[in-house]
């Protein structure tokens, strides 16, 4: 899920009118990169196929290849709600995921990730619910 987000989050330091969600696009980005080596180096350690089991599918929270274009087209505030739009969704789901892992879940690397995952995403969530002009 990280890595259509990361793709959203490149659009928005370029397309994105407003300073405030600017500056937080940029921090969330690398806040994703981090997490996709950590979960990378988890996959290794657990000895996990290097494939999207995902790939192809429109899973609630994926940036989506039309959700980018879609992105790609939009300008201005149009851009920014789509953001917004994107991002919240992205958030919530991936908390969401992460908390399954940590009561679902069975290696204890990977649901202490899960934990880590979902405080994380949801105070992000909340710094975004926190910039002016983003509405929940």
């Amino acid at each position: 899920m990280d890595e259509g987000a990361v793709s959203l989050l490149d659009l928005a330091a370029r397309k994105t009118a407003d300073p405030a969600l600017r500056s937080f696009a940029a921090r969330l980005r690398t806040a994703h990169e981090d997490e996709l080596t950590a979960l990378r180096g988890l996959r290794q350690r657990m000895g996990l196929p290097d494939t999207d089991v995902h790939q192809g599918h429109e899973m609630p929270g994926m940036v989506t290849a039309t959700d980018l274009e879609r992105a790609r087209a939009a300008e201005g505030d149009a851009f920014d709600r789509l953001l917004v739009t994107e991002i919240r969704d992205h958030l919530r789901q991936s908390a969401q995921v992460s908390r399954s892992e940590t009561t679902a879940g069975r290696a204890a690397e990977a649901k202490e990730r899960a934990t880590a995952l979902a405080a994380a995403h949801e105070d992000q969530l909340s710094k975004l619910e926190g910039l002016p002009g983003v509405h929940g």
